[in-house]
């Protein structure tokens, strides 16, 4: 394979650069080459993880020794073999395996039932090098563009991004906020965030409510001077403090602001204490089913294992989990069914838009109705949810929808009077 990747670099648009100077390279020498585009972009998310990748490239290791092959790896993850003719037979072998390797894939299947061109499209150079110089021209330039967007976006939000501000946060200082957390009231600090429906035109239609603490209220509140951020561990610690909190107000059938379906941020270790018994035992059986248990991605992968068992109590008793927080880079490594989650909550960007067909067939490979886009704050991620096939919605637009459709039907109620 021509050209390992410098240390440092995500996928490089060298790539695309090498393939491109190699054909023209050959310009004069074409008569004997062909090449195959193997479109492996197209695999469902589970089959694209990285060691896949270095497998399928590896096929092809021992023709490329042998000066018969050069390998490319181009847009998405796609290979581009560029190979001398007597080799042909050897690379339909390496395709054949490659078939193997991924015998469950739609891709594959729908190839062997004669859907042509659904893996691999065929290049013969002597006839077709102006077809492949294009294409490898444009896959420059559509690396090139993703780069600019990308350090475009880097230098914004670097330029934007706030440091970290206050005094750090320290083992003295939890053990005083932790003492405080025990006194305080902090109804005042519980926010309502709607899950909605969102279908076509009609209004969003709450599905359940995420009841979360407002963390920069609390240290405004608690410690206005102190970073709480400065310290992932200690940070964490209060997170579980806060968990049992919650539960402990959730236990007061009283609080009509906590009435009706809702979701509430926990950690693993949180759904295996005895403070998460005592608020299981003290709700109706009927009502575990409208409870979703939010869990961060960081807190499964540190221990899968508890993890696994937390997930299956709750699944016993009735509750629904929900994976948060999740770039589209981290889903292939988020494989929600074999973590037996129930949904997962996708945060929305503005890059969602490109490389439109691969991610669109990543999220659908999830299940789109098990996907709830958040940090909707503007109606272009509506829009763009809705054209993938999502439904759920959560963020500030959707709250600001919401809270105009419940004034327009008050005002239609009040006009009626």
């Amino acid at each position: 394979m021509l050209g390992s990747p410098p240390t440092g670099y995500t996928r490089p648009a060298s790539q695309e650069s090498l393939l491109l100077d190699y054909l023209n390279r050959l310009e004069r020498h074409r008569s004997d080459r062909r090449a195959v585009h193997l479109m492996l972009s197209r695999l469902q998310t589970h089959n694209r993880r990285e060691q896949h990748m270095r497998m399928a490239t590896s096929t092809f290791d021992g023709l490329v020794k042998m000066l018969q092959a050069q390998v490319f790896t181009i847009t998405g993850g796609d290979l581009m073999v560029v190979y001398k003719s007597q080799a042909q037979d050897e690379i339909e072998a390496a395709i054949v395996k490659l078939r193997f390797l991924f015998s469950d894939d739609p891709l594959i299947i729908d190839d062997d039932d004669g859907a042509r061109g659904t893996l691999c499209v065929w290049y013969d150079l002597d006839r077709e090098y102006d077809a492949l110089v294009t294409f490898a021209q444009k896959a420059l330039a559509d690396e090139q563009a993703k780069r600019k967007a990308e350090q475009e976006q880097a230098s914004r939000e670097a330029r934007f991004a706030e440091k970290p501000k206050g005094a750090p946060f320290t083992p003295e200082l939890l053990v005083r906020v932790e003492a405080a957390l025990g006194q305080a009231d902090l109804a005042n600090l519980i926010r309502r965030q709607a899950v909605c429906a969102v279908v076509g035109n009609a209004p969003p239609q709450p599905v359940f409510h995420e009841l979360f603490i407002s963390i920069a209220d609390l240290r405004a509140t608690l410690m206005p001077n102190v970073n709480m951020n400065s310290s992932p561990w200690l940070f964490q610690q209060l997170t579980e403090t806060l968990d049992r909190r919650v539960l402990s107000m959730l236990n007061k059938h009283d609080d009509r602001t906590l009435e009706g379906d809702i979701s509430i941020n926990l950690n693993v270790s949180t759904i295996l204490s005895p403070e998460f018994l005592v608020f299981d035992d003290n709700i109706k059986a009927g009502m575990r089913g409208t409870i979703v248990l939010e869990l961060q991605k960081v807190d499964i992968m540190a221990d899968l294992g508890a993890y696994l068992f937390a997930r299956d109590f709750a699944h016993d008793r009735g509750y629904r989990i929900c994976v948060d927080g999740l770039a589209y880079s981290m889903l292939p490594f988020v494989d929600r069914e074999r973590l037996g989650a129930d949904l997962i909550k996708l945060i929305w960007d503005p890059s969602l838009t490109e490389e439109r067909d691969q991610k669109t067939a990543a999220l659908r490979s999830i299940g789109t109705t098990r996907i709830i886009l958040a940090r909707c704050d503007t109606p272009s991620a509506i829009e763009y949810g809705q054209s993938v096939g999502i439904s759920l919605f959560q963020g500030r637009h959707v709250e600001q929808t919401l809270m105009n459709e419940m004034r327009r039907k008050g005002g239609a109620r009040g006009a009626r009077r």
